[in-house]
């Protein structure tokens, strides 16, 4: 049955304690990026990335068995919220969600060693990165430069020695290259939580030990009152919404589908909602039954 999908979980590797030994995944971004910050964090410090400078490309690489296990890849912020385009590509590949990490954006003020913060002229950053420090950048007289990713600029940073740049990246960036805090933490929101998708092709064995929570995709028959019934079973068999997004599905005239994260105490309280659900439904796809990462 289609909700009782069974996973391995990155060749049973997904916990961590196991280092990452022989993980490939891929990522969005370079070495020293958030999206590498996370894969550690669920798969160890040994975990090997393989950065893609697309989202698209993240899920074309996971789902290819012969290039990695799998992919790490962003779905919500808790201030920007959610990455639309990524749930479509989720919805249109073969990819099971085996796990997620719910992981701290903390921003570090990176410079070349021996540079003091008298000796800054420039700061590069993803622009994204920049918005976030504005309120610590507006103490200095600093050419802000954006750039197309934060590990990068710290790359770069590395790379040409300079004395009067600074970069804007995470902590692991200014570890990989050499680099040193001039500032720490200097982000402007200290409750700045991404949300991260630990992704897998389709078919695997092993089911996720302790699954407590699911990602599914459903329409209504679209009919008036259609989905207050669907989300009263679900609430009926003790479920928690977590999350709810509509999306409107293309070729239609303002009909919609619906993504949602349900979280659980037992597999088989979902397995029965699921089932309470179906015929009240047109369409069903369950993109994973994982751990909650929080």
């Amino acid at each position: 049955m289609e909700h009782q999908l069974q996973m391995d979980p990155l060749n049973s590797s997904s916990a961590p304690g196991n280092n990452g030994k022989d993980i490939r995944v891929s990522i969005q971004g370079y070495e020293g990026s958030f999206h590498q910050v996370a894969a550690r964090q669920f798969f160890g410090k040994d975990v090997e990335v393989i950065p893609c400078a697309t989202f698209r490309e993240v899920v074309k690489i996971a789902a290819n068995r012969k290039e990695s296990e799998g992919g790490v890849m962003a779905i919500e912020n808790s201030i920007a919220g959610s990455i639309l385009p990524n749930y479509t590509l989720l919805q249109k590949s073969n990819l099971t969600i085996v796990g997620e990490i719910y992981l701290p954006i903390k921003q570090q003020l990176l410079v070349n060693p021996g540079v003091k913060l008298e000796d800054i002229r420039e700061v590069h950053s993803h622009h994204m990165a920049i918005l976030q420090c504005q309120d610590y950048l507006d103490k200095y007289d600093w050419k802000l430069v954006e750039t197309e990713d934060t590990a990068l600029s710290a790359k770069h940073l590395q790379q040409h020695r300079s004395k009067h740049i600074a970069a804007i990246a995470s902590k692991l960036a200014g570890d990989l290259f050499g680099l040193e805090i001039a500032a720490p933490n200097i982000h402007t929101m200290k409750n700045n939580y991404t949300r991260f998708l630990v992704l897998q092709p389709d078919g695997k064995a092993v089911p996720v030990e302790g699954a407590n929570k699911a990602s599914v995709n459903f329409n209504t028959d679209h009919s008036r009152g259609s989905l207050a019934r669907v989300l009263g079973k679900i609430a009926d068999g003790g479920i928690n919404l977590s999350k709810l997004q509509s999306f409107p599905i293309p070729g239609t005239e303002f009909q919609y589908s619906f993504h949602a994260d349900m979280e659980f105490d037992t597999i088989e309280q979902f397995n029965e909602v699921i089932e309470a659900i179906r015929p009240i439904i047109a369409e069903l796809k369950i993109y994973g039954v994982y751990k909650n990462g929080k």
